[in-house]
Formats: C-alpha cells, sequence, structure tokens
C-alpha cells in the first residue's frame, strides 16, 4: 500500500504545544510498525489568517482534499474580530463533509472520575439535525420574523441518518462487546426521530455479529449517570450527541481526557474535544492525551478503511503505551495529579510506544 497522506494543522494557543506531541508519538507508532506516512503542515486558524487573510486559506483547504486525514488543534475562534467573515471559525467539517464525531470516554483506574470501568465510544451526527450556521451552505437555519417568535430548523435524513450507523457498526464490529446502542426520541419525534431509527434498525440487520438496542435519549442520560458500563457504542442525532458526548467526557474525568474523530465518506480529521485554553498557552503545561488519542484515532479509522494492519497496529501501540504511561503515573501534567510538562508527558508516551 503506497504511504498515508496525512496533514498536520497546528490550531491556536496550547494547539501549538498539544500537537506536535501528537505527531511525535504517531511518528513512534508508525516506525515501530512499518507504516509509512507523508507529513504536510498546513496553516489554519491564527496563522492562517497572518499569512493569507483567512482561517481557512484556500490553499490549506485546496491540500487536504488530497489526504487520507489530518490532526487539527483546538482553535480559538472565541477571540476572534467579530463581523469580520474572515475571521471565523474554519468550516472544516462543512467543506468537506465530516458527517460524524466520535468521541470515546475511557476510564483509568488511577485517575479520578465520577465510575470506573467505563469504555464507550459516542458517534454523534454533525451534518445535520439542529441545525446551526457551521452545517448550512447558504442562510441561516433560525430566524426570528417578530420579537416574539423564533423559528429554528431540525433536518433528519436516511443518508445522514444511515451512515453515522454504519460508522458506529463498523467501529463496534472490532470490539470485545461488540454492541451500538442506538438513542433518540421516536414517541414523541415519530417522524424525525422515527427516521433516523429506522435507518439504524435497517443497519443493524447487516451485522448480525453486533448486538443491537435502541434507548430513549432521556432514559439513557440517566443511565449513563449511574450505570455507564453497561453500554459499548452509543450512536444518535447531532444536538442528542453534543449533550451525551459531555456526559460521557465528565464521567471520566473531564475535557481533558476527551479526544476526538470527525468522519467523512473518505476521510476524518483528528481534533480533541476540548478548546485551546489561551490562559495557559505557551507554558508547556497542558494536557496532550486528548490531541495524542486522537491520532490514535485517526490511524485505527484508516487502518479499518483501508484495510492496512501497520495502522492499526500503531493505533494498538498508541493506546497501549497512552495507558502504561497514566499506569505509571511518573509522566503526567498537573491536571492529571503529576508534575510533567506538555513534552515530558508526550516523551514518555513515545518511548513506550517503542518498547
Amino acid at each position: 500500500m503506497p504511504a498515508l497522506k496525512i496533514g498536520i494543522l497546528l490550531g491556536d494557543d496550547i494547539g501549538l504545544e498539544v500537537v506536535p506531541e501528537c505527531v511525535k508519538v504517531m511518528k513512534a507508532a508508525a516506525s515501530g510498525c512499518g507504516l509509512e506516512i507523508d507529513w504536510t503542515e498546513l496553516p489554519i486558524g491564527k496563522a492562517g489568517h497572518e499569512a493569507h487573510g483567512n482561517t481557512l486559506p484556500a490553499v490549506t483547504e485546496q491540500a487536504l482534499r488530497t489526504l487520507d486525514g489530518w490532526i487539527i488543534g483546538p482553535i480559538g475562534h472565541a477571540a476572534y474580530p467579530r463581523g469580520d467573515a474572515t475571521w471565523v471559525m474554519p468550516p472544516v467539517r462543512k467543506k468537506f463533509d465530516l458527517f460524524a464525531a466520535v468521541r470515546p470516554a475511557l476510564s483509568h483506574p488511577n485517575l479520578p472520575s465520577i465510575h470506573k470501568d467505563v469504555d464507550i465510544v459516542f458517534f454523534r451526527e454533525i451534518t445535520e439535525g439542529m441545525l446551526y450556521s457551521e452545517t448550512v451552505v447558504a442562510g441561516l437555519p433560525e430566524f426570528r420574523p417578530n420579537d416574539e417568535i423564533t423559528v429554528a430548523m431540525r433536518v433528519i435524513t436516511r443518508k445522514g441518518s444511515n451512515r453515522v450507523a454504519r460508522e458506529a457498526f463498523e467501529l463496534a464490529r472490532s470490539r470485545e462487546r461488540k454492541k451500538v446502542t442506538a438513542a433518540h426520541k421516536e414517541p414523541v419525534y415519530r417522524l424525525a426521530c422515527g427516521m433516523f431509527a429506522e435507518e439504524c434498525r435497517k443497519v443493524a440487520r447487516e451485522f448480525p455479529d453486533v448486538a443491537f438496542e435502541e434507548m430513549m435519549i432521556d432514559s439513557i442520560s440517566m443511565k449513563l449517570v449511574t450505570a455507564p458500563q453497561q453500554f459499548d457504542v452509543v450512536v444518535t442525532t447531532n444536538q442528542f450527541g453534543d449533550i451525551l458526548t459531555d456526559i460521557g467526557a465528565g464521567l471520566v474525568g473531564g475535557l481533558g481526557l476527551a479526544p476526538g474523530l470527525c468522519v467523512g465518506e473518505r476521510q476524518a480529521m483528528a481534533q480533541a474535544t476540548h478548546g485551546s485554553a489561551p490562559d495557559i498557552a505557551g507554558r508547556n503545561v497542558a494536557n496532550p492525551y486528548a490531541m495524542i488519542m486522537s491520532g490514535q484515532m485517526l490511524l485505527a479509522w484508516l487502518g479499518r478503511k483501508h484495510d492496512e494492519p501497520k495502522a492499526t497496529a500503531a493505533a494498538d501501540r498508541i493506546q497501549a503505551a497512552v495507558t502504561a504511561v497514566i499506569a505509571e503515573a511518573e509522566h503526567l501534567t498537573r491536571d492529571l495529579g503529576g508534575q510533567a510538562s506538555t513534552q515530558n508527558m508526550g516523551d514518555a508516551i513515545a518511548e513506550a510506544v517503542m518498547q
């Protein structure tokens, strides 16, 4: 197989610190497994605007179309100037039709968390559902005809529902428990949630080796808090998923332990859930866990999509190395109870990958 083509987009603030650690670990894992990767660094966010006058420069967008996937650091859009269309959250998801946000919630025995033995992967559809400005191509998804009325739109399609369900089942098939839970509210939203549920059931029939269940969104919210160990892979619509994934992160220790992957038909983007944390930027104290594990997810996804066992093996190495470093607790950042710097923790994980 030809070399995988992966982009590096540093993002803003702590992205300049955590993304290099992710790349360092991925390179170590790839080297150890004989996996060839062609790396391409591209400007985005503040650096993109400084160099090309836009937070998503045309040169970056064009280059991304040639890649298998990319790593992107957090974007500091909260501090961007308002009212200027060149200073916006880079619309990467929309431009590349990245339709599913994949968010694991994994607890570690020696890190504080509300529950132990949690290992859930959430799949959130992100192109439709309760729409907002980043999901539409033109116009606005909500409007106010007068000061007493606001109208917002929720869109569900068979294509959108089917493809996010398929991604969830494909991942579940590779996991030990092989179980998918579809979260919706069909008894109330009979057409919208009903269509989503119908497509999940269709896909389930194609995966007889994967257990399938459905659960109301209110029920699963309660059960995630009381007994999350019963869940393996959870798939749901956009706004429901936005809420459930944050519940998942809260269960296992917060956003510092929340990696993420946005997947499309043929490309995927590794992006941690946390923000750009400008208050600690430049101090070499940011926790690189979520970014490193986002890179691990990208390799695992590329391994499945390209049937490339070397990529799968590299992902497995990173998972084992991160688990080992956390268990040893000698090279953890302060938010995890240690004294290590961002770079120290990255170095320890890269070294563990090679063992």
